[in-house]
């Protein structure tokens, strides 16, 4: 137990940080939600078709910037800190070419979703919106960029602090963005993707500035030369990267699937759905932190050789989220009326989505283990095999039964439940598969390196 607890504050430590950047980011996106919301029906759905479209594209591009804190983390732990200036310099031109393609990429699809089967003025409503927050996604890829370095090394609570604040300017600029206030024009959901940006670019000055002055990031030498493109880093940061950005778009991609399968149930239902998968991520961001600190905490003692530990550290990480699981569930299981009442007025609409938060809780206790468990591999630098387990879980077992479901059935049609039992199966498959890798591959490691 003593050595649990001791593991438990490394965890804490480097974790409350991520929990609190976690929150703030998902705050950010709740902010718009609520907002849209408040302003009507057509506007909230609109925003949850557009980011149907595109969540999962950027998660994937962020995916990849993931790859950077095991490879910082392992670094950091072998005190090899003038190599990391030096990876992170060459890495730079990744960042800077994702960041321009995801650009160019949310315009694209700006341009054809017009030709999707729904209605036009929510799809004209998406189509706005994406032209809105293009830009922030160039500047967030940089962002990513700079917080992945520095959460490898453990320095979680700048990046913490720069989010924080950016998600409280967010709230006043939505609001005077989406009504109008201040002579601005009165833009919805629109003005919810133009603030979005605004606070992107924001926030990566800001982090620019306490990387270029700060002493805790002196030690890397970040800015002591200038580094061209290398083909080497290059190649390591897409082979460890794009597995958890593939591994990521995978997943967002069985949610965003499940927007635009239950989006042909009516706005009723579309609405209710889109408040409780809202829901869920917030309380998701638990378990979500521990699977970031796991990545840093465990790449860092692979780094210094100490592969015993690492193993500790792992099942101590799918310990403290299936705690964070529990809690969750307990949580949506008893507040999920009032929970549900802060993002709509509608009798129908909250009727929805107090019934699929029941769901929502039942999926917590696989949904802690498969993000214990993957952070864990993260700082492994295991990315392959669990991106294999995640396309098996979610596009074979989860997306097609939940669609049977949800518009066939065994006997009837189930709706939108269909759907959210298709999930369910989906994390419960992937969460066995994951944590089996887990006890495999840090095994191997304490017997082929001691």
């Amino acid at each position: 137990m003593k050595k649990f607890l001791i593991e438990s504050k490394h965890f804490l430590k480097i974790g409350i940080p991520i929990l609190g950047s976690q929150m703030s980011y998902m705050i950010m996106y709740t902010t718009d939600t609520i907002v849209a919301g408040r302003y009507g029906a057509d506007e909230l759905s609109g925003l949850v078709i557009a980011n149907a479209f595109t969540f999962p594209i950027y998660m994937l591009f962020q995916g990849v910037m993931f790859g950077i804190t095991p490879i910082v983390a392992q670094l950091y732990g072998a005190k090899e800190f003038t190599q990391i200036g030096e990876k992170m310099r060459q890495i730079f031109w990744v960042a800077l070419s994702l960041a321009i393609l995801i650009f160019f990429i949310f315009l694209f699809i700006s341009e054809i979703l017009i030709f999707f089967p729904m209605d036009k003025s929510i799809l004209e409503i998406s189509i706005s919106y994406l032209k809105a927050v293009s830009f922030g996604m160039f500047f967030y890829i940089l962002f990513r960029f700079l917080s992945s370095y520095s959460e490898g090394m453990t320095l979680t609570l700048p990046v913490f602090s720069i989010v924080f604040m950016g998600s409280l300017i967010n709230i006043p600029l939505d609001i005077i963005f989406a009504f109008g206030y201040f002579g601005f024009p009165e833009m919805g959901s629109v003005g919810c993707g133009y603030a979005t940006s605004l606070v992107s670019l924001m926030m990566l000055v800001s982090f620019g500035f306490i990387v270029t002055f700060s002493k805790k990031y002196k030690k890397t030498n970040l800015l002591k030369e200038f580094s061209g493109p290398s083909k080497e880093t290059s190649l390591e940061i897409f082979k460890l990267g794009t597995p958890i950005g593939i591994g990521i778009f995978v997943e967002m991609s069985m949610f965003s699937g499940a927007a635009i399968i239950i989006g042909q149930l009516g706005e009723i239902i579309l609405a209710g759905h889109a408040i409780a998968i809202n829901i869920a991520g917030i309380v998701f961001m638990l378990p979500l932190a521990i699977g970031l600190a796991a990545a840093t905490r465990i790449g860092n003692l692979i780094g210094e050789k100490r592969f015993t530990d690492a193993q500790y550290s792992s099942y101590t990480s799918v310990s403290l989220c299936l705690l964070g699981a529990f809690i969750n569930m307990i949580t949506l299981m008893t507040l999920k009326e009032t929970l549900s009442s802060f993002y709509t007025t509608d009798i129908l609409v909250l009727g929805v989505a107090t019934h699929l938060l029941l769901f929502a809780a039942i999926f917590q206790i696989p949904d802690g283990i498969q993000m214990g468990s993957l952070g864990a591999l993260r700082g492994y630098k295991d990315t392959f095999i669990p991106m294999i387990y995640l396309i098996i879980s979610y596009w074979i077992f989860a997306i097609p039964f939940g669609y049977f479901l949800t518009n066939r059935g065994f006997n009837e049609p189930l709706g939108a439940e269909g759907m959210w039992i298709g999930m369910i199966i989906g994390l419960v498959i992937f969460s066995i598969f994951i944590f089996i890798r887990l006890r495999l591959i840090s095994s191997r490691f304490i017997k082929n390196f001691n």
